[in-house]
């Protein structure tokens, strides 16, 4: 499952084999050749033209360099605070941001997982999962904390559960288990995901497919 997730679970032993400074520098020139991908194009429209984006805050949770942030900024979010588990982004995170002029609205910080220390960021509008909960065992305590921390909305994306999706991700764990890393890929049920946002009372209101990948947003009742 390449570029299957930005971060995300139980530390950053289990990502930073994965998710390095080499994974980082291959994202910052897609992005800059190409832009954003399908599914970033679909949660940055969402938010932007739906939802309203004009001087909010974004929690991004696994947010990779940031191009997520960077785009919504530049169409009215007023900051972003971006958290990762992985080190290794950090130093070209900086640099994008601030070749593209946004550093000023951006904080980050490393070494949280928001499911197992909910409180230790403060709320902000809208919370995004991008290419994340499928690389978190538990996606319910992930998805339950990333409601906990949105006072307007939650957007996030997830692989689709079919044989396909299935088995490349226990292809994909194969692989990690002969190259003795700890880091696996996760096909959770996305009616199952969709219960927790509802549970926590948002309502899924935005289902979109976006290339290989689903787009899921949800706004508070």
């Amino acid at each position: 499952m390449d570029d299957c997730c930005s971060a995300a679970a139980d530390g950053a032993d289990r990502y930073e084999p994965v998710f390095t400074g080499r994974f980082a520098e291959r994202i910052a020139r897609r992005y800059a050749k190409d832009g954003l991908t399908l599914p970033e194009q679909g949660i940055v429209s969402y938010l932007a033209d739906e939802v309203g984006i004009d001087g909010a805050t974004v929690l991004e949770i696994g947010g990779g360099i940031g191009e997520i942030q960077i785009e919504l900024i530049r169409r009215g979010a007023a900051a972003s605070v971006n958290l990762e588990l992985s080190r290794a982004y950090e130093t070209v995170a900086a640099r994008v941001a601030a070749e593209a002029g946004t550093a000023h609205a951006m904080s980050r910080r490393t070494g949280i997982d928001l499911a197992l220390h909910p409180h230790a960021v403060e709320q902000a509008d809208v919370v995004i999962l991008h290419r994340v909960v499928c690389c978190y065992p538990d996606a319910t305590r992930l998805l339950e904390a990333a409601a906990g921390r949105a006072k307007r909305a939650v957007v996030f994306t997830h692989p689709p559960r079919d044989l396909l999706t299935r088995f490349a991700a226990a292809s994909g764990n194969l692989l990690m288990r002969l190259q003795r890393k700890t880091y696996r890929g996760y096909v959770h049920s996305p009616e199952a995901m969709v219960a927790v946002l509802e549970h926590r009372g948002f309502k899924a209101e935005h289902h979109q497919r976006a290339g290989s990948w689903r787009v899921v947003g949800a706004v508070h009742d």
